[in-house]
């Protein structure tokens, strides 16, 4: 029987998030990366739950790549729940009181603080879980069928 090689993302910032999409699975969410809400901001993670909610989890892997984020607040009215995932040796101190904490690695994920709940209007609901399908299924096409996505059939 074959044994699948596992093959770690090259960017820590993609290892946390496979972390963070890991944890998240097992707290019955769906995920989906670098999801585009609107035109200029692009999230790392974005989560499903079970019962319709949306999080947003921004991945930080260390004091320049959060320094650098002058966007982060943009994605505050695209979500019901805002976190940052950062590993075990960023300086969480410099994060903004009042959002979400998980620690994360490549292999796991642990949510720290809650970030508070702000829920969409339905409109903006509506729009975020068909833009999350869209998206998802997009992505399952282009590793069914890499052809089809070059051709843009």
């Amino acid at each position: 029987m074959d044994q699948a090689v596992e093959t770690l993302p090259a960017l820590p910032g993609q290892r946390l998030a496979r972390g963070v999409c890991r944890a998240l699975r097992a707290l019955d969410f769906v995920t989906v990366e670098e999801l585009v809400p609107t035109p200029g901001l692009r999230v790392d993670v974005m989560a499903l739950g079970p019962r319709g909610e949306l999080w947003v989890v921004e991945c930080k892997s260390g004091r320049a790549d959060y320094t650098t984020d002058r966007k982060w607040q943009g994605y505050l009215e695209w979500c019901d729940r805002f976190f940052w995932a950062v590993d075990a040796e960023f300086p969480v101190e410099l994060l903004p009181e009042g959002t979400g904490l998980i620690l994360a690695d490549a292999y796991d994920a642990e949510i720290l603080r809650m970030g508070p709940e702000a829920p969409l209007a339905p409109a903006r609901r509506k729009v975020m879980l068909q833009k999350f399908a869209r998206h998802a299924a997009l992505r399952l096409q282009a590793v069914r069928d890499p052809g089809a996505m070059i051709a843009g059939w």
